[in-house]
């Protein structure tokens, strides 16, 4: 870890955080309004919605999942001792 490079990247942030700063108490002090920024999109929570073509997939995955279920676990040959 190059400590000399963490340490100029933080001193570069603590630079851009000053003038940030700097730039919201002039605001202030003059009785300005902040710029509108863009609003971001909201991101959806929950499950996604699937494409027919995706739910086509997953019918046969499980109908097939399910066959194999029901011929249920092969039976292991007994041993002779």
């Amino acid at each position: 870890m190059d400590l000399y490079k963490a340490i100029q990247d933080l001193y570069a942030e603590k630079e851009k955080l000053e003038r940030v700063i700097a730039s919201l108490e002039e605001l202030q002090r003059t009785g300005g309004s902040a710029p509108l920024l863009p609003a971001k999109a909201v991101k959806r929570r929950g499950r996604k919605s699937m494409s027919s073509e995706e739910r086509q997939e997953v019918s046969e995955r499980m109908r097939k999942y399910w066959a194999g279920r029901r011929k249920g676990p092969r039976a292991a040959p007994a041993e002779n001792s």
